[in-house]
């Protein structure tokens, strides 16, 4: 596998910090898969990439749905044989900040489908074809909000944050990652999770159009520690939670 290009899949990658690590490790030579929801934002995404002169490739891949799972699967499969990077960037943010004595359960559990259920569905799915690779990673794309350390912090600013589904949601990422992280160690596939931080994307429903609040980052700035590790060329880090700075507690 030396001499074949570094295969990398990133869901939810039609925009935002998606979008930008995908632009990014196309730049450092990776054959970068997009996942979208929507064929034409897949398409405008991937001609974005060419345009700019590197290569790209566009999935409809909701990852709700098992069946776009499995036809991602298979057509990577068929056309090339391994995976060396799977990021699992699609997320959804629906609480906001409702108190958790009356957040609608629906709500939780969508969140959870996507956040969640489908970050493993897509480790299920793609772990024979990350074993083909010489080394492969597995991304998490998680969040300081999922830290049980930070929410029950009274000196951190999290504690006083409630919301509930993402919360919960993206703590249950962490533990996939600890768990997948031990249970693949001797695969040669590595598992994290990374906090992008508080980024001017359109997550959660923000106004794109609206001024960027005080201390919310750039979208190259909420990629960085993602692409850092997409780039890593020794991949030793295992079951960590990392962000720009460093380490974060569970």
């Amino acid at each position: 596998m030396e001499n074949k290009p570094k295969v990398t899949l990133i869901t939810g990658a039609d925009k935002g910090i998606g979008f930008e690590t995908a632009m990014a490790l196309a730049k450092a030579g990776q054959q970068v898969w997009l996942g979208s929801r929507s064929q034409n934002r897949a398409k405008q995404a991937v001609d974005k990439i060419r345009q700019a002169g590197y290569h790209a490739e566009g999935l409809v891949l909701d990852v709700t749905k098992q069946s776009e799972i499995d036809r991602a699967e298979q057509l990577i499969s068929e056309k090339i044989g391994y995976l060396d990077i799977l990021i699992n960037n699609a997320g959804i943010a629906l609480d906001n900040h409702e108190a958790a004595a009356t957040l609608p359960i629906d709500v939780m559990q969508k969140e959870f489908d996507v956040n969640f259920f489908g970050t493993v569905r897509m480790i299920q799915a793609f772990i024979p074809l990350l074993t083909n690779a010489k080394s492969a990673k597995i991304i998490n794309i998680s969040s300081n909000m999922g830290s049980l350390g930070l929410a029950s912090d009274k000196n951190s600013r999290f504690y006083q944050v409630s919301s509930l589904g993402y919360q919960a949601s993206k703590a249950a990422v962490n533990v996939a990652t600890i768990t997948f992280a031990k249970e693949l160690e001797d695969t040669g596939i590595t598992v994290n999770s990374v906090n992008p931080g508080w980024t001017a994307t359109s997550f959660g429903g923000r106004d794109l159009n609206q001024p960027v609040p005080q201390g919310m980052q750039s979208v190259d700035e909420g990629a960085a520690q993602i692409i850092k590790l997409a780039t890593d060329a020794d991949n030793q880090l295992n079951g960590a939670f990392t962000e720009n700075v460093g380490y974060l507690p569970w």
